[in-house]
């Protein structure tokens, strides 16, 4: 199985990004091992680019890209400080005076970060907590203040500028390094921008950068292929059912391999022999998808379902969920090339 991740269209889709907030530094997020696309190889990359800002979930991820990207690559670890964490060379996005209080108590000369909660209420110090809390965090010289949109990949939801309002009332006349927008929140506009943006889902092909070069093909070798004969049934429950002569391809993945059963349910799934479509019969199983192949010519040695024509969100749209999860569920029994 070929997962081939096109490292130059990340590069592109970051420029790109950076551009559209000019004035901001542009962070790059890779958490979640690059949203599934190998943070090792994705982060010093985007470091040759000229991204120096990166930001994780959780500080183990930051461990691993620590020793991989010079000194001046600043790692932000948005789970903050939490108790037992190895923060040396990161930098934790406190969450709560529980965390301030641990996080100056164990690293007093450490570098850190203020995440606040602008409306999301998920992570960050409530409007309360962070009025009692100011001076004395300020008075710690902080490298960056942030908190994170909830809609912004919705331009018109009236929650973007009721948390714009709520994140200007918290940290105007900090004098501190401000920073609230993801992919949404950058194209969004200028009001959104502050000093530094967090492009994520974008850099990786994903909505809502519609202008985001693609950056994955995912090719499924085919194993066997057979000829079924009119009223015979292909997969489990027999839920496909030959109505003429056909020719059956069945390739090496499945629902371990985080294509989930619910691509199929429609029956519009397809994969791809070049520039021609072939339709996706029966069940996805664990390991195997069967592809109904009679109109090809010469069946290929691999049949696509990730390309420039049927994308992450195409396949997101087609099981009810988003890009996001697509990407990050991508099996690890995919061979991985990086161009």
């Amino acid at each position: 199985m070929g997962l081939v991740i096109d490292l130059s269209a990340i590069v592109a889709n970051w420029k790109t990004l950076a551009a559209k907030a000019e004035g901001a530094r542009a962070a790059a997020v890779v958490k979640a091992d690059a949203y599934g696309l190998g943070a090792e190889r994705v982060a010093p990359a985007l470091y040759a680019a000229g991204a120096r800002d990166f930001f994780v979930a959780l500080a183990s991820e930051g461990r691993v890209l620590r020793p991989l990207l010079p000194e001046d690559a600043r790692i932000f670890v948005l789970s903050g400080h939490m108790e037992g964490a190895d923060l040396n060379g990161l930098i934790p996005l406190l969450n709560s005076p529980e965390q301030f209080f641990r996080d100056r108590a164990l690293r007093p000369k450490g570098a850190f970060g203020i995440q606040l909660d602008s409306g999301m209420n998920r992570l960050g110090f409530e409007p309360g907590e962070w009025a009692a809390i100011r001076a004395e965090a300020l008075a710690a010289s902080p490298a960056l203040i942030m908190s994170h949109l909830a809609c912004a990949d919705e331009p018109d939801h009236p929650a973007n500028t009721q948390q714009l309002a709520a994140f200007r009332a918290m940290t105007d006349g900090t004098g501190v390094p401000r920073s609230l927008s993801a992919t949404g929140g950058i194209l969004l506009g200028p009001d959104y921008h502050f000093d530094l943006v967090r492009p994520g889902i974008g850099l990786y092909g994903g909505e809502p950068f519609g202008e985001a070069r693609p950056v994955v093909t995912l090719a499924l070798p085919v194993i066997q292929t057979r000829e079924v004969q009119p009223g015979e049934s292909v997969g489990y429950g027999y839920s496909w059912t030959a109505t003429r002569p056909s020719r059956v391809a069945t390739v090496a993945a499945g629902y371990a391999d985080g294509l989930a059963r619910a691509l199929a349910r429609e029956g519009r799934l397809q994969l791809w022999a070049a520039d021609r479509a072939v339709p996706v019969i029966g069940r996805i199983s664990m390991d195997l998808i069967t592809v109904d192949v009679t109109g090809l010519a010469e069946v290929p040695p691999a049949l696509e379902i990730l390309n420039a024509r049927q994308g992450v969100d195409d396949l997101a749209a087609l099981s009810g969920t988003i890009g996001y999860e697509i990407l990050t569920s991508l099996g690890r029994r995919y061979e991985r090339t990086w161009l």
